[in-house]
């Protein structure tokens, strides 16, 4: 079955939730009318639908191959993509002095979910190239501005981002490419990247490396790295391209997913162009500043990420419902005159709803960060800007660690809705478990965000971001209450929930300057807890818009939906934050106890 992407609840996420009103108030904001975001969300679900989601399983089944240095993408791939480019979809969050749209993110954030629903090895180009976009953005000349930006924002040019190589994985200080200066302003970049997604295809006309690199008398460690801008081909002043710059495709992985995108490895100054030895490449902002500019590109590749998780939990739980209506098997628990379809049955509802709450829960939280992003990029209040980009900064690793965790337990319940079916690749629920499985791994694993949570997030302004949501959070769970009935029991699970964060934060703030492995070992699971309990704050105050609504008469079948999922959420998913908090606050005497010989 195709996808068909959510509009009406991606619209109520962005009006009840997200403040789509107060983000359009914003300077700069203005054209993202009521009118305009309809029209670019109904215009993008019917694309994605129609031109990009049907090479799903094409993707999957004829994946991209290598052949002597090239890279051929899958059949279908090139002409979806080139539609993609006319369409400006590329554009939509992107400024309009340099041929974007200039939309708020929280207006690209329900784009990016449709084109990763739609296809996720697709979508991994467009979104390095976003990455390239920011990175640019904030750290390019304005000549490497006016020289890339029109060619990347239009599609014409891709982006991608070369991080690691083979000696150094997550570790950066280890990184080892070299970058000689010509004296020309230029330099000659000599080493191996590996990973590097979509690093070669023939998708588009030219592609642009951001590349870390050492200088010669570079420093050790990640004070030492630079950023490089090293373009697939050459060009003229007129953006004519020439010759084929030192850097080729070696490989590209074989992998358990996603199997569309080429992973490469690259290599740069293997005398493989046609330039001579050494890719020659020029420096984006100051040396030695690399993986601070690295980072911006990093941080908008998190969140979509996120976004990757989210879109593959709504395609297989869209696929798991169409089959299990179709799926006729066993009479009904209650008594029935013969077999009925499986969504009959009590536990196939449990793991669909499980499915569908967690799937709603998290795009809840994702589309709130983005409002955040933009309230700290427009708002005129420098004060307001500032505790924007905290909250943002604060839920990235929860959009990007919880989204993708809880996506390879939402596609592998999406399995189990199949049963034997679901084993078995012609159905295609195993495809979206398969895909998922990266999500937890690439931009930094689930580690490294809980890692970030921890240290930079929580630790650092001794936790009075979290703290300020932790307030907001207990002032929903009061409003739930006096609201009565489902809504009273998702604000007492609430509660219970915000009352065990609340807790953790303090031993996060409190044992970080003591034993700091005993906090670390329980990072991923305060990740996981801060997930949950974001997801059921947005989710009650979910239940809170549709009481509203519904007391107006608005669209019942919907907004009754809404409180139910809401209920399930806070009955199956809240519950769980008591047992997280045990393991992050006490289960360091076990994860620990063991020396190394043991193992």
């Amino acid at each position: 079955m195709n996808y068909v992407a959510p509009i009406k609840d991606m619209q109520f996420v962005l009006n009840e939730l997200a403040g789509l009103k107060q983000i359009q108030a914003l300077p700069g904001c203005e054209d993202a009318t009521d009118e305009t975001v309809a029209a670019v969300l109904e215009e993008n679900a019917r694309f994605m639908g129609e031109v990009v989601a049907p090479l799903n399983r094409t993707g999957d089944v004829e994946p991209a191959r290598w052949d002597n240095g090239r890279v051929i993408t899958t059949p279908g791939f090139k002409q979806a993509f080139d539609a993609f480019v006319q369409a400006g979809w590329q554009g939509v969050q992107h400024p309009g002095e340099f041929g974007g749209q200039g939309l708020p993110k929280l207006v690209a954030a329900p784009c990016m979910e449709m084109l990763q629903a739609a296809n996720l090895s697709f979508a991994l180009c467009p979104l390095l190239t976003d990455g390239a976009i920011e990175a640019l953005l904030t750290a390019g000349s304005d000549e490497q501005k006016a020289t890339y930006l029109h060619r990347l924002i239009e599609g014409s040019w891709t982006g991608t981002m070369n991080l690691t190589e083979p000696q150094a994985g997550s570790d950066l200080a280890q990184v080892r490419t070299r970058a000689v200066p010509q004296g020309d302003g230029s330099f000659r970049l000599f080493g191996q990247k590996i990973f590097i997604t979509f690093g070669e295809h023939d998708l588009a006309e030219n592609i642009v490396h951001l590349v870390l690199a050492r200088t010669p008398d570079a420093p050790e460690g990640v004070k030492g790295i630079s950023l490089f801008i090293v373009p697939k081909v050459l060009f003229d002043a007129a953006g004519k391209l020439g010759k084929r710059n030192d850097v080729y495709c070696a490989s590209i992985e074989h992998k358990l997913g996603i199997n569309a995108s080429p992973t490469c490895v690259l290599l740069f100054g293997d005398d493989k162009g046609e330039v001579g030895p050494g890719a020659i490449g020029h420096l984006v902002g100051q040396e030695n500043r690399g993986l601070e500019y690295m980072f911006i590109m990093m941080n908008a590749a998190r969140f979509q990420v996120g976004m990757q998780g989210i879109a593959v939990c709504e395609r297989a739980y869209q696929q798991a419902v169409w089959y299990a209506k179709e799926r006729v098997q066993s009479r009904a628990v209650e008594g029935s005159a013969g077999p009925v379809p499986i969504i009959r049955h009590p536990d196939v509802r449990r793991m669909l709803m499980f499915m569908r709450s967690n799937t709603e829960a998290a795009r809840a939280v994702a589309y709130v960060a983005a409002g955040y992003n933009d309230v700290a990029h427009h708002h005129p209040d420098a004060d307001a800007r500032a505790a924007a980009k905290s909250a943002y900064d604060y839920l990235v690793p929860l959009v990007k660690g919880w989204s993708t965790e809880m996506s390879i337990d939402v596609t592998s319940t999406g399995v189990q809705v199949h049963g034997g079916m679901g084993f078995v690749e012609e159905t295609g629920a195993a495809q979206y478990y398969r895909d998922a499985r990266i999500l937890t791994i690439y931009e930094g694993t689930t580690a490294i965000q809980a890692n970030d949570l921890i240290g930079r997030k929580t630790s650092r302004d001794g936790g009075a971001t979290a703290k300020r949501f932790v307030a907001e959070m207990r002032a929903t769970a009061s409003e739930l209450a006096r609201a009565g009935g489902d809504c009273a029991v998702i604000g007492a699970r609430l509660r219970s929930a915000v009352d065990a964060y609340d807790g953790v934060i303090d031993f996060v703030v409190g044992a970080f300057k003591g034993d700091v492995r005993a906090v670390y070992a329980g990072s991923v699971p305060y990740l996981k807890l801060a997930g949950i309990v974001h997801g059921g704050w947005q989710m009650g105050r979910a239940a809170l818009a549709a009481t509203r609504r519904l007391a107006a008469g608005d669209d019942p079948e919907f907004h009754r939906a809404k409180i139910a999922t809401a209920r399930f959420f806070a009955d199956h998913m809240l519950v769980t934050v008591g047992a997280l908090a045990t393991s992050a606050t006490e289960g360091s005497a076990g994860t620990l106890a063991l020396t190394e010989e043991q193992f």
